[in-house]
């Protein structure tokens, strides 16, 4: 079903009496006073510069955050520790090998075998108390031959001789020439010559004969003993080592002492020597030599203890340690200590990396006492208070700004 189509026209024109609304015209408005606009521009203009200086300096913190960031990252941070002081010491203890105040090997001097030996090892034994016999067949055999061929040479001079006195008379009566003279009085001498040389050999043949006899060269302990009956035995150093003789009443203790040390360790200086083996025995000596120059290889002075040993308590090739007194010894009351890791090895000498109080570094030289292993002693140039960089790079340079923290909490100290 349509529904009719409504004429707005007709409508509108069928009602008269409807009037349309009419708009109403703004208000009129007192136009602003020229200080009031004025004003409003001040105060806009100032909003701008406001917020235009706000971003500049946003911008300019911006930039300096990043260039101290630069320049921070730029500065390498390294960690420190600080030495540890050692407190003064009243004894210097070294090690040292206690040795026999007098040992000799003992070679053979004639060619032979053992016919028989008297002493065995840890025998005492006296100066000139027999040791060994040596069956020398050769020397024997050579002698002999010397001994006849000396026979010989002595009976040809006494042929020459009387030959040379009646060839002398012969001449006086001019019954032979002056040549054949000459020529038998040559010959006297040369037997004369002869039989000196004859006489030199039988002598040194019957040196080596007495050389079949072993003797001990000095009163003391047979520590050795090399051979036994029936050993071929060959002479001199190139054969084998017969005995070992050590002269154990007194030892001698060498030990090295620090540099840092040598002017307290004197000649006449006592010292006590100790053995893990004897533990709280001491065994008193004295310091009888030193080689008054330094080592320049290990800065140490060469230092000999002699201790007594008249009751055989101390054996020969011990191991053990030597006290030194130096409580009254002043140099080392400022000793410290630091990693061993810590130091620099530069051409000029050994050195340490030391931060000053601005934050830079100090190649600072350094004097080494004793070698600990994981840690030194430092005898001379730095103190407890010095903060000392750990694992330096080789390219640290004198004067250089770093970042100190330290190895454990890695926080950053100024």
């Amino acid at each position: 079903m349509m529904k009719p189509e409504i004429n707005t026209v007709q409508s509108y024109e069928t009602e008269p009496h409807r009037i349309p609304p009419a708009i109403e015209p703004c208000p009129d408005l007192p136009p602003a006073s020229p200080r009031r606009a004025r004003l409003i521009v001040a105060v806009v203009l100032s909003v701008l510069f406001v917020a235009g200086l706000i971003t500049l300096l946003e911008r300019l913190s911006e930039r300096y955050a990043l260039a101290k960031e630069t320049e921070r990252s730029s500065v390498p941070t390294v960690a420190f520790v600080h030495p540890v002081a050692e407190p003064a010491d009243e004894e210097l203890v070294l090690p040292g090998t206690l040795q026999a105040y007098e040992e000799s090997p003992i070679y053979a001097r004639t060619n032979g075998y053992l016919l028989r030996w008297y002493k065995d090892i840890g025998s005492k034994i006296n100066k000139g108390e027999l040791l060994a016999q040596i069956d020398t067949p050769e020397v024997d055999q050579e002698l002999l031959q010397a001994r006849a061929a000396r026979q010989q040479t002595q009976a040809q001079l006494q042929l020459a001789q009387i030959s040379s006195q009646r060839w002398e008379n012969l001449r006086k009566s001019d019954s032979v020439s002056q040549q054949e003279a000459d020529q038998q009085t040559s010959g006297y001498q040369q037997s004369q010559a002869n039989l000196a040389a004859a006489d030199a050999n039988v002598r040194r043949l019957e040196q080596l004969e007495s050389f079949k006899n072993v003797y001990a060269p000095f009163s003391g302990v047979l520590t050795k003993r090399n051979v036994d009956i029936g050993t071929l035995i060959n002479a001199g150093a190139g054969g084998r080592e017969m005995f070992d003789v050590a002269k154990v009443d007194t030892l001698r203790v060498y030990v090295d002492v620090p540099q840092t040390y040598a002017l307290a360790v004197k000649t006449g200086t006592m010292a006590n020597v100790t053995l893990q083996e004897l533990p709280g025995q001491k065994f008193e000596g004295k310091v009888t030599r030193t080689a008054n120059a330094i080592d320049t290889t290990t800065r140490t002075l060469l230092t000999e203890v002699d201790v007594p040993n008249s009751d055989a308590r101390l054996l020969p090739g011990s191991f053990g340690q030597v006290h030194f007194g130096v409580a009254n010894y002043t140099p080392e009351a400022r000793k410290v200590t630091i990693p061993v890791n810590a130091m620099l090895f530069r051409s000029e000498g050994p050195r340490v990396a030391v931060i000053d109080d601005d934050g830079k570094v100090q190649l600072r030289p350094i004097s080494i006492g004793r070698d600990y292993g994981a840690t030194l002693e430092i005898v001379n140039g730095l103190s407890a208070a010095d903060r000392v960089i750990i694992n330096p790079s080789d390219s640290l340079e004198n004067g250089q700004q770093v970042n100190a923290v330290t190895p454990n909490d890695g926080v950053q100290k100024k």
